[in-house]
């Protein structure tokens, strides 16, 4: 049965119908849908997989896939905005996601062809994964916008931490089945469950690695179609061509009088502040763990599935808190537990905990996990996916707090805009210090920097609407 509850803001006073329960579920499974792109194809198998048996080098191949992350990060900073004006003058928001849920698709599936060794592949699957990104992130920026729409305002919370927990789970099922049952390691022929790859895959050609790209298309053909059969879209309100106009002159208008709204702007350069440092962390965690440690891509997996549950975890429990103490005091308390855990990380060493306590450093071919700094390190990384998931989920239910309702999209348009127009600051940062000092510890401290200015810019927003 449908809800009828009072509106906020503009419309107080007013009752305001929301969809049922079915329809707010189908609009969680679309982050189920795409968070295994970011899983499998940016974090924890393909791009590494690219990096190190696609292009020449590892080090060219690192340089190849940061030139083309940034190219599709220069061209969401300049198009979210604009899409976003442009969906909240003509309403609907399925058709939008519909388009760019199909470049994500395309994309991801046109990676098949990355085969190793093979320098003609190279151009063509950096295209391709442009324009999957692309998709991803405009097809999150439409379905953002939807949250509104869906439940009451207190209880828009939980709908963003259920969102964001739901696809860490998406994320662990997918990188399970792919380093269980897909991805073999070359020498053995066996997969991390110990058989042989499904659909008898070789593991000589790395296709356990390269079928991350369709499995990920496949995946959010599946499960992104509750959302259009069972979540209702706004109606029609201007034609396309006129749209485009009106949302053009209303992101004018919107731009204009963004120095009018301080906490808004506030947040904004908040986000892009601390964004960029979450951004360089899960970058170079894996890295640094790999530097320090000598981890392999077993153990880097591992690290991600439980980086994912920690997330998953952070998420669900982020979203009550949010609901209960309002998104702000729940993003300060996230960066918070980052900052320490950070410094912690930093006073590790392989065979030396919190700079003075001596321990057995890790051994070749030893335990999985086995020494006592390792330990310590996945502790810190579950600290560390706990304090993630609700930083993100929060982050997009204050900026609902802070903007107008009729222009949510085009403000979840800048939203994108704030997290990705200086994305590669603090991870160039931690490089530029990393090369000055010969040192990987020296450029992480780098993040202690760039959380702790985000902090203060947060703390100098105004959440009128805060609970007391």
């Amino acid at each position: 049965m449908t809800q009828t509850i009072s509106a906020h803001d503009s419309h107080a006073g007013v009752k305001r119908k929301y969809p049922p329960r079915s329809a707010v579920l189908s609009w969680v499974f679309f982050d189920w849908a795409a968070q295994p792109y970011y899983t499998l194809i940016t974090t924890f198998v393909f791009a590494p997989y690219f990096a190190t048996h696609v292009a020449a080098t590892p080090a060219e191949g690192q340089a190849s896939w940061g030139f083309a992350t940034a190219a599709a990060g220069l061209m969401i900073a300049l198009l979210s905005p604009i899409l976003g004006a442009i969906a909240d003058a003509g309403g609907r928001r399925k058709p939008w996601i519909a388009a760019f849920g199909a470049l994500l698709v395309i994309g991801s599936a046109l990676m098949w062809v990355g085969r190793p060794g093979d320098p003609q592949v190279i151009m063509p699957v950096l295209i391709a994964y442009i324009i999957a990104t692309l998709g991803a992130e405009f097809a999150t920026v439409f379905n953002n916008a939807m949250m509104p729409t869906l439940v009451p305002p207190e209880r828009i919370g939980r709908l963003s931490g259920a969102g964001w927990a739901t696809g860490y789970i998406g994320g662990i099922i997918c990188l399970i089945i792919v380093l269980g049952f897909l991805a073999a390691n070359p020498d053995t022929g066996k997969t991390l469950f110990g058989v042989k790859p499904w659909f008898g895959l070789d593991p000589k050609m790395h296709e356990g690695d390269r079928i991350v790209g369709p499995f990920t298309g496949l995946w959010f053909i599946i499960f992104v179609l509750p959302l259009f059969f069972f979540t209702p879209d706004l109606a029609k309100k201007t034609p396309a061509l006129g749209a485009v106009r009106e949302g053009l002159r209303e992101l004018r208008e919107t731009l204009s009088t963004l120095p009018q709204r301080p906490a808004l702007l506030t947040f904004l350069i908040a986000n892009m502040v601390y964004t960029d440092a979450l951004v360089a962390l899960f970058a170079f965690g894996g890295i640094y763990a790999a530097g320090t440690f000598g981890w392999q891509t077993v153990q880097i997996g591992s690290f991600g599935i439980l980086l994912a549950i920690s997330g998953t975890i952070g998420a669900w429990l982020g979203g009550k808190l949010d609901d209960k103490f309002g998104p702000k005091r729940v993003i300060a308390c996230s960066m918070l537990l980052l900052l320490l855990s950070i410094a912690a990380i930093l006073s590790i060493d392989r065979d030396r905990l919190f700079f003075m306590f001596p321990v057995t450093p890790p051994v070749p071919g030893g335990k999985l996990f086995g020494a006592p700094a390792e330990q310590a390190y996945m502790v810190l990384g579950f600290l560390i996916g706990v304090a993630a998931g609700p930083l993100q989920a929060a982050s997009r239910t204050l900026l609902i707090r802070l903007a107008p309702e009729e222009r949510i999209t085009q403000f979840f348009g800048l939203f994108a805009l704030s997290g990705k127009v200086t994305s590669f600051m603090a991870p160039l940062a931690v490089s530029i210090v990393t090369a000055m000092t010969s040192s990987q510890k020296s450029g992480m401290a780098v993040l202690v920097v760039f959380f702790t200015a985000g902090f203060i810019l947060l703390m100098r927003v105004e959440d009128r609407r805060a609970p007391r």
